[in-house]
C-alpha cells in the first residue's frame, strides 16, 4: 500500500497559507478546516514550509502577541516530505521516528496532497482488517 492509496480515499486538498499571513490568520484556517497543520507556499505554490497548531501553542507560551506575527516567523522550513509512491509502513516508521504528524505529498515537485499520522494508522488498519477478513473467509469456507 502506498500514499497514492491514501490520498485517492481522502482526496488531495491541501489548506496552505503564505509566509507573510499572520497566526491569527493561520488559526483561523486550522480551526475552519479542523486541521491540524498548513503547508506554507510560496507565491508560485512551492512548499517552503508547515505549520501545526502544536508549533503555534508552543510559541504562545514564550511570546503572547505571536497572533500578530507571520507565519513565516515561526514556521518548520526543513519539511519532511512523501512522494506518493512512498510505502504506507516506511511513511509510518519515518513519521514515528522523526515526531511528525503531518507529510505534505510531493509529485514532481508539485504538492498534490497531506497525509496525516491518523490517515496513517488508519490506512494500516483497513489494510490489516482486510488480510484477517480473507484468511477468516479461507479458514471457514474448508479444504478445496
Amino acid at each position: 500500500m502506498t500514499i497514492s492509496n491514501i490520498l485517492a480515499r481522502k482526496g488531495g486538498r491541501v489548506i496552505t497559507i503564505r509566509p507573510e499571513q499572520s497566526v491569527r490568520q493561520a488559526l483561523g484556517l486550522l480551526a475552519q478546516h479542523n486541521i491540524g497543520a498548513l503547508v506554507v507556499v510560496s507565491e508560485t505554490g512551492a512548499a517552503v514550509g508547515i505549520v501545526s497548531e502544536r508549533d503555534i501553542v508552543r510559541e504562545a507560551v514564550r511570546h503572547e502577541r505571536v497572533f500578530e506575527r507571520t507565519v513565516e516567523s515561526l514556521m518548520t522550513r526543513d519539511v519532511v516530505v512523501g512522494l506518493p509512491a512512498d510505502d504506507v509502513a516506511s511513511v509510518a516508521h519515518t513519521m514515528t521516528e522523526r515526531r511528525i504528524r503531518h507529510l505534505p505529498v510531493l509529485d514532481e515537485g508539485r504538492l498534490v496532497g497531506i497525509v496525516s499520522i491518523g490517515d496513517v494508522v488508519k490506512a494500516q488498519r483497513d489494510h490489516y482488517a482486510g488480510q484477517l477478513q480473507t484468511l477468516e473467509i479461507q479458514l471457514t469456507s474448508g479444504p478445496p
